[in-house]
């Protein structure tokens, strides 16, 4: 019985083989209707095109500086805004969106306002600015009552988020107050307060020397000197020579450096007169980025910026790769391109971007200051985020970093 069921079903199957086409025609002849009939549909099924959100960046040269081994990039910011621009446009694929990046870069010291109008008039609502807070401001004045936000990627005076602020302009870096808050944390929890502070002579220095003050006072902790450094360095004038007579005589926890330029900061550190540990703008750094940073997925946004630039990720880096997202993740929730909703979602409570820092970034509603960790690093190791641990506050404890909403000179609103 076996037998005879096997061999029909033998004979089944050879006819079937007789009658197919050659040469696989039964497929070709399927793929072929497949196609006829996805063509049809195609018309029905055919994708929007996509609705733009122009974005503009304007910069400047930056003036060669830095160590022949760590030299400091000509420009600062574009890569990270075209690094966050694909993140957009990822996403935009889905949404229908699409974001589009316009990039003025000027000589050092010219005048920003012609490229700034030239944007505006090219229906360019979002401008990232990596420029010095006199020519911010002139910008921000100049705008008058046009539909425009800056984003301030670069300048960290606490002027811009006091007595300089406006509505339309955020920052998405630390300020002077906020890094200088994030060490004075530290500090404290180290039980280090009696602080030597050393001052550059850039205008940057005495700007965040100023914000170490105001954090001393803060947390407790006592400025027992406060020095100019005003030495050249020399064949017979050297680091050697020089630091240990300079820190002598003051009995001191730790030494505080303001030399936001570099052009003496690095030579402190293993040469003061008592064996004390440096911290500031060299030794142990507050950040708003930092090369060493890998926790909470960092990592793979320290890949993808090397891979794309060719070189690390910078704080300015970092800066303009946050406000771009921040549009971007502003057009996705509200589904919309509009100037107002994009700007409302930003400055709303509901508002909150993923940065890399293990918690939502928001930005203060006051001052449009850009609420976020710092970091806490050494040249080659993440040392402490700040807010450190013992630290609170009643609403939110990233707001213990720079002036809280009591503090401010800002009093802006949604």
């Amino acid at each position: 019985m076996r037998t005879r069921v096997f061999q029909g079903l033998l004979l089944a199957v050879s006819v079937v083989l007789l009658l197919a086409p050659a040469d696989g025609a039964w497929a070709r002849k399927r793929d072929a209707s497949d196609k006829t009939a996805s063509a049809a549909k195609a018309p029905a099924q055919a994708a929007q095109p996509a609705v733009a959100v122009k974005l503009g960046f304007l910069t400047a040269i930056v003036p060669q500086g830095g160590p022949f081994f760590d030299p400091v990039p000509p420009v600062l910011g574009v890569q990270g805004a075209r690094l966050a621009i694909g993140d957009n446009n990822t996403t935009g694929q889905f949404t229908g969106q699409r974001f589009d990046l316009t990039e003025i870069v000027l000589e050092a010291q010219a005048d920003p306002l012609p490229a700034f109008d030239n944007l505006l008039k090219q229906g360019i609502e979002h401008v990232l600015v990596n420029l010095p807070a006199d020519q911010l401001v002139a910008l921000q004045r100049s705008v008058g009552s046009r539909p425009v936000l800056l984003f301030d990627v670069g300048a960290r005076d606490d002027r811009l988020r006091a007595v300089d602020c406006a509505g339309n302009v955020l920052h998405t870096l630390p300020s002077h107050a906020m890094l200088a808050d994030a060490l004075g944390q530290y500090l404290l929890q180290k039980r280090w307060m009696k602080w030597f502070l050393v001052v550059g002579a850039a205008p940057g220095d005495a700007l965040f020397a100023t914000a170490v003050e105001r954090s001393a006072k803060r947390f407790g902790a006592k400025i027992v000197a406060r020095k100019p450094w005003e030495h050249r360095f020399d064949d017979r004038r050297t680091p050697a020579s020089e630091v240990p007579v300079f820190t002598q005589g003051v009995d001191y926890d730790v030494l505080v450096v303001a030399d936001e330029e570099g052009a003496f900061g690095d030579e402190l550190s293993y040469r003061t007169w008592l064996p004390r540990p440096v911290v500031g703008t060299q030794g142990l750094v507050a950040a708003g980025w930092h090369p060493v940073h890998e926790a909470w997925g960092a990592i793979q946004l320290q890949h993808r910026f090397r891979e794309k630039a060719g070189r690390g990720m910078r704080e300015v880096d970092y800066g303009a790769w946050l406000a771009v997202r921040a549009i971007g993740e502003a057009a996705t929730r509200t589904r919309s391109v509009e100037f107002a909703a994009i700007r409302d979602y930003v400055l709303s409570d509901t508002f909150a971007l993923a940065g890399f820092k293990g918690v939502p970034l928001s930005f203060r509603s006051w001052d449009r200051q850009l609420r976020q960790p710092v970091l806490l690093a050494q040249p080659r190791a993440l040392v402490a985020v700040a807010p450190v641990e013992g630290i609170i506050h009643p609403k939110n404890e990233l707001d213990t970093l720079g002036y809280d909403e009591s503090e401010s000179g800002c009093r802006l609103s949604r």
